[in-house]
Parts: C-alpha cells; sequence; structure tokens
C-alpha cells in the first residue's frame, strides 16, 4: 500500500468520530449555526434591511425574511458583484460560481473565506466515509480524474469568477494533485468534444482507479474508450474501482455504465449545488445521502404542495416526516439568506437524516393539472426497464402535447436508448401504468378521458449531445431536464433530429 491509502484510514476514522458528534444531535447542530449565522448578519445591509439586530428565534427570522429564488435576491447580488463590501455577508466573497439560469440568464453564487470549507471537506468526507466503512483505501495511490468544468477563473472587481467545478479545482489537497487527472491544461479546454478526446489521450495507458463526473458525460467518456480499444473499461482500467457522481439520478444509467466497465464497482453519490453542499452517501448499505447539518448551512425545508402559496409553511430539520417532498430553503455563510435552491428532496431516514433528491420545484408537468414530479418520470422509467431488463437508455426527458394534431393531449416521452426495448409499445405502457400508479392527477386525467395514454418517440444515437452542443451546453456540469411543463426542449430535441 502507498503512502496516501495508510494515512487516509487515521483521518477517516477522525471524520467518521466527528460526525457522530452532529450526527444523532441535528437539532442541536442546526440551532448553533442559526444563532452564529444571524449574529455574524448583523452588521451587513442585508442583516440591517431585515432587522437581524431583533432576531432571537427561528420563527423571528422568518417573520423578517422571505423565502427568495436568485431573481429575488438578485438586487443585493449585483451589489456584490459590483464591488460592495458588506451587502449580503461581511466583507467581499472570495469567488463567484457562475452557473447558468433559466429565467435568470447567467447566475453568479457567492463564495466566502467562511463557505469554501462546506465544498471543500465535504467532498473529502465523502471518501473518508467510504474508506472507513470498507477499508478500500488502495484508490487513492492510484490515479484519480475528474471529468468537470474548466479551472480558468476570471475576475470582477477582484472577486474570481468560475464554474464551481473550476473554483473547488484550486483546492484539491496537494497530496492528490500530483495524481489527479486531467491536467490542468487539458482541463482548461473549452470544446467539450475536443477536451473528451484529449482527456482519453491522457488516461487511457494510467492506473485509473476512480473516476468522478456526471453520469451521461462519464458514458460519454467510456463509449468513446471503447470504440478507440474494443475493450469493457475494465480491460482498459483493472484498477479502477471507485465511481464518484453527483447532479441526476444515477439508476436510468446504472445498467448502461456497469455494461460498459463489464463488472460492478462501488459508487459515492454526492448532492453539491453551487450554493452549498447539501449532502453524501455515508454507507454502502442504507439507502439515501447524509444530510450535512453542520457545515455552514442552516436548513429550511417547505412541503413541495405548498411552495406555490402565498404562506407556505417552513420547517426546520426536526420538523421534517418521512416521505414527503420538500423543497431545500438554506441560509449559509456566504450570505445567501431565505434562498430557495430549487431542489427538492424527500427523507428516508431520521437518524440520522438522510434524503434522496427528487427534482426540481420548477420542473414538472402539469400543463392539465397532473403535477407530474421528477422522482415520478424516474420510478416509472425504472419499472419498465425492469420489465424489460435488455433495454438500456442513454438519455430521456418528458414534455406535454398540449395541442396534437388529433385525438387527445398526451405525455410525449423523448426516450435516446443504447439498447432499445424488444417491445418497445408495452414499454410505453409499462411506463403509463406506472405513472397511472404514482400519481392519482395523472390517472384521474386518464381514466377520465382527458389524457389519452403516453407516446414514446424513440431518438436516434447521439440525439441528446447534438441538442446540447447546439445550446452551447455540451459536457460539464450540464444536465437535460427530465421533464419540463411546455415544449421547448422537446421539440428544440425533434428539430436535431429532423435536420440529421
Amino acid at each position: 500500500m502507498g503512502i496516501r491509502s495508510v494515512l487516509s484510514k487515521p483521518l477517516a476514522r477522525w471524520v467518521a468520530q466527528r460526525q457522530q458528534d452532529w450526527m444523532y444531535e441535528p437539532g442541536a447542530a442546526q440551532q448553533r449555526w442559526f444563532t452564529r449565522l444571524v449574529e455574524a448578519g448583523r452588521n451587513t445591509e442585508f442583516g440591517r434591511d431585515h432587522h437581524f439586530r431583533d432576531i432571537h428565534t427561528v420563527a423571528d427570522f422568518r417573520q423578517a425574511v422571505p423565502v427568495r429564488d436568485y431573481e429575488d435576491l438578485k438586487p443585493y447580488i449585483q451589489k456584490v458583484v459590483d464591488g460592495q463590501e458588506n451587502i449580503l455577508w461581511p466583507g467581499k466573497p472570495v469567488y463567484f460560481a457562475k452557473t447558468s439560469g433559466t429565467t435568470s440568464g447567467t447566475k453568479y453564487i457567492p463564495l466566502t473565506k467562511e463557505s469554501i470549507p462546506n465544498h471543500i471537506n465535504s467532498a473529502r468526507d465523502a471518501l473518508l466515509n467510504y474508506v472507513h466503512e470498507t477499508g478500500n483505501s488502495r484508490f487513492l495511490d492510484g490515479k484519480l480524474i475528474f471529468l468537470s468544468g474548466s479551472p480558468e477563473l476570471t475576475q470582477k472587481n477582484g472577486i474570481h469568477v468560475g464554474r464551481l467545478s473550476g473554483i473547488v479545482n484550486h483546492h484539491v489537497p496537494a497530496y492528490l494533485r500530483t495524481n489527479q487527472l486531467p491536467s490542468y491544461q487539458t482541463n482548461t479546454i473549452d470544446d467539450w468534444e475536443t477536451k473528451l478526446e484529449t482527456i482519453i489521450d491522457e488516461t487511457i495507458h494510467q492506473p485509473m482507479s476512480l473516476i468522478s463526473g456526471i453520469p451521461p458525460w462519464v458514458q460519454m467518456y467510456f463509449d468513446r474508450i471503447q470504440a478507440r480499444t474494443g475493450k469493457k473499461i475494465k480491460d482498459v482500467f483493472p484498477d479502477f474501482s471507485v465511481f464518484v457522481y453527483g447532479g441526476v439520478n444515477f439508476e436510468p444509467y446504472r445498467a448502461k455504465l456497469f455494461e460498459s466497465i463489464g463488472k460492478r464497482i462501488d459508487s459515492i453519490e454526492t448532492y453539491p449545488a453551487s450554493e452549498g453542499f447539501i449532502a453524501y452517501q455515508d454507507t454502502q448499505t442504507e439507502e439515501g445521502l447524509l444530510m450535512l447539518l453542520d457545515s455552514g448551512i442552516f436548513f429550511e425545508f417547505i412541503p413541495a404542495e405548498e411552495y406555490f402559496a402565498e404562506n407556505p409553511r417552513r420547517l426546520t430539520i426536526e420538523e421534517v416526516e418521512l416521505g414527503k417532498n420538500y423543497a431545500v430553503v438554506i441560509n449559509n455563510n456566504a450570505g445567501l439568506w431565505g434562498y430557495s435552491i430549487g431542489d427538492t428532496v424527500k427523507f428516508v431516514s431520521r437518524d440520522p437524516y438522510r434524503l434522496l433528491v427528487t427534482g426540481r420545484i420548477k420542473h414538472f408537468i402539469s400543463a392539465f393539472g397532473e403535477h407530474v414530479i421528477g422522482e415520478e418520470v424516474e420510478k416509472a422509467l425504472q419499472y419498465a426497464m425492469q420489465q424489460q431488463p435488455e433495454t438500456e437508455v442513454v438519455e430521456f426527458t418528458v414534455a406535454p402535447m398540449v395541442s396534437p394534431a388529433e385525438g387527445l393531449p398526451y405525455h410525449e416521452w423523448l426516450v435516446e436508448f443504447a439498447t432499445p426495448p424488444h417491445d418497445p409499445a408495452r414499454f410505453a405502457r409499462d411506463l403509463d401504468t406506472r405513472l397511472i400508479e404514482l400519481n392519482v392527477y395523472y390517472d384521474d386525467l386518464i381514466t377520465g378521458a382527458i389524457l389519452q395514454p403516453l407516446r414514446l418517440t424513440s431518438l436516434p444515437r447521439g440525439a441528446f449531445q447534438q441538442y446540447m452542443k447546439s445550446q452551447g451546453k455540451l459536457g460539464g456540469q450540464n444536465k437535460v431536464p427530465r421533464l419540463a411543463n411546455d415544449r421547448k426542449i422537446a421539440d428544440g430535441l425533434l428539430a436535431v433530429m429532423n435536420n440529421g
């Protein structure tokens, strides 16, 4: 064993022991952060505007600070972008994580010296939890590849600006830099396809042991390697033993990814967002991701069905219930206050608190009042694939067809298959059957002859890549929404297919 794998074990043990301090006292951990955050924010412009000096309880805070999304908070953020100090948090941020918003255009999410450990330490601790539980630390001696955005940073008024994954790249511990791939120069290549080929050039003959990235882009990497070598990934990288991923539900990709690898390997799921690292998989044996309740964030949760109401309830961690969908609201040490990150989660354990990411609060189909959410379409797809196990899915999205040329409206499923089902009509029926079971409103619309059963549109290989390329979003951390309440993505995909 190498020095990295040997030294990782006592560090992993320390991380696991420290974790115990707050895992089973979640309310106390959250109350500590609530108090610290409000005290730190009192002398900021936001704190003065919202009377932080008069806030003593969570109830006081909710009365003073409304829930906001990026667009609502933008007047404050713009002052920070313009270089003003003490607006949302004392001083200035160190970085802006630059993201693409669907309604807000480019978003600039502040990262402060106080909030950076949340991102860096959480990613480290996810790996160390795995080491502590399994005893497998050998992967730390091999080459580690992170398929991520460019680490190149620009500046706005003295504040560094870049993609979150690129910013994090600058904070990779020195002891891991010597076995990190791809190189800095390769990571800065803008064109994803050129970058991917260069990554393969750099990695194909290396002893890769850990690969990290969003599943569809990792699959693209594997496909290109197989096209070059004619081999399974396990034969190209015999030391490959750990796959780290986040950002999308892994289940639709699992079968195809492991088929490409040629063997099952351990995987670690993470839940990072530009606004904060929310949770990670702390065990290989239990469902869900451990929510990080002692890492610079005070969380609130809004029942998903109340989110668009005038006065929705805002719950603390101790008030959530198992099996219900909640929109996540954060208050953190980067100065995001009452900030809705747009994600929905469902808790599967309260001892400790573990969650599943179920979708986006604004990614749904409710053209007819059905309010179908991401979790439901993913479960329906998983069910249909189980009925025809040879089926492999590359990517998919769902959209309403409100005014078809003839017949009743319907939901259109646009699916790119790696291996199509042998009976597509049955596949579509299975999707519809499972969705009816999962969503009572959809059931009512089908049985009431308001909607006709869903229609399955099979897209040619590469359709989603071509579409993302046409939108300037190929590769990196970009993701295709699972579903939308309009046909912008669906029509874009069909246009790519027809023009191809």
